[in-house]
């Protein structure tokens, strides 16, 4: 399957909401009743890191809020000709200065709400849309890594590791054998190795991108860690060469994270665990996200298939609004999950130790509207 540019039916942008309304006291009260009897499977979006600073794609619309947002498709940024090349440095130029941003978020309270859930077991399975990786770093104190990666899978990649140029580093390897960049021929390096690359090829941004920092005027930072700049020239930019490849007398421009572009496919390793995930649950719960990307539109459906009960907790219009069986309450996740996960497990669960140092951790920093 491949991942298209993200859509949103122009019916369901311009309908009314068909969400019932819930004051934050029912909304509490009615999730808390679907999620207590557990083996819950949950998908998450954009939505869930805006707290963290990470802005969504969409506003509560439903629409882009960047109407100018253009991705770079993956046939874009592999294509070995001049074209693929300016391409690439449009990319690189751009993650290069807004990787750190996402690379030192840190996990919100929705993340934290959630992890308690996991860390209980009244969340089976996790699957993300995000590549954050601020699920990982909510858990990071109560689960080796390895189990983390069993239980929460990055739908689509990952900005801390890279597997999707060659499907047979497998899914499950550890977090510390992989790397998070690669190029088309298989040689991998750390993302904060390459970064260090780009600054040394490239002077003049990495001044710019520290001016930046010391003034606080950080440009606005996409969900997949790149910035949006405007009136730029990319063609000054330096895409540093794969080190590996020159050694045997080739030179290769062609690295990729660990994140599935537009038009590029799923691995299909990934594809039938999310149907796995789907299958083994008892209920789908989804949060903070439009359902906008087919990859994650397709569980819902095939949790509704299966006659599973699905509940979304998301402000703004969804992909899936127009499902007769499927239940939305429109209210942002910070403002209740925590209290649903109390009502969740009950007192006793709640203070136990590792649970309530959750429950009272995570950071409340959107994003500026004028970022």
């Amino acid at each position: 399957m491949r991942v298209s540019v993200p859509t949103i039916p122009q019916a369901i942008l311009s309908s009314t909401s068909s969400a019932k309304t819930f004051t934050p006291a029912a909304a509490i009260e009615r999730i808390s009743a679907f999620l207590a009897p557990g083996n819950v499977a949950c998908i998450t979006g954009a939505g869930v890191s805006v707290d963290s600073g990470i802005r969504a794609y969409r506003g509560d619309n439903g629409r882009y809020l960047n109407p100018n947002y253009k991705p770079i498709f993956y046939q874009e940024l592999v294509d070995e000709t001049a074209k693929g090349f300016a391409f690439r440095q449009r990319y690189w130029l751009r993650s290069y200065l807004g990787y750190k941003s996402v690379r030192d978020a840190l996990p919100n309270t929705t993340h934290y709400a959630l992890a308690a859930l996991q860390y209980t077991s009244v969340i089976k399975k996790l699957i993300t849309q995000n590549v954050d990786g601020l699920h990982h770093k909510s858990l990071a104190d109560v689960w080796h890594p390895d189990k983390i990666q069993e239980q929460i899978l990055e739908l689509h990649g990952t900005l801390h590791v890279s597997t999707t140029l060659y499907p047979y580093i497998a899914i499950l390897t550890p977090l510390s054998t992989l790397k998070k960049v690669h190029c088309n021929r298989g040689h991998g390096v750390e993302r904060d190795t390459f970064q260090a690359r780009i600054s040394a090829a490239n002077p003049q941004w990495k001044a710019f991108a520290e001016e930046l920092e010391a003034s606080g005027r950080k440009p606005r930072t996409n969900p997949d860690g790149d910035v949006v700049l405007e009136g730029v020239q990319y063609d000054t930019f330096k895409v540093p060469e794969c080190p590996d490849c020159l050694k045997e007398d080739r030179r290769n421009s062609i690295l990729k994270p660990d994140l599935i572009f537009f038009g590029e496919s799923l691995r299909r390793e990934v594809r039938e665990r999310s149907y796995a995930d789907i299958v083994a649950c008892d209920r789908l719960f989804l949060i903070g996200t439009t359902l906008a990307t087919y990859s994650a539109f397709r569980l819902l459906k095939h949790a509704v298939e299966l006659n599973k009960p699905v509940l979304i907790l998301n402000v703004g219009p969804t992909r899936a609004d127009s499902l007769e069986k499927v239940e939305k309450i429109e209210l942002p996740s910070g403002t209740i999950l925590r209290e649903i996960v109390r009502n969740v497990l009950g007192v006793d669960v709640a203070e136990e130790a590792k649970v309530r140092k959750m429950l009272r951790s995570g950071v409340v920093q959107p994003p500026l509207d004028d970022d």
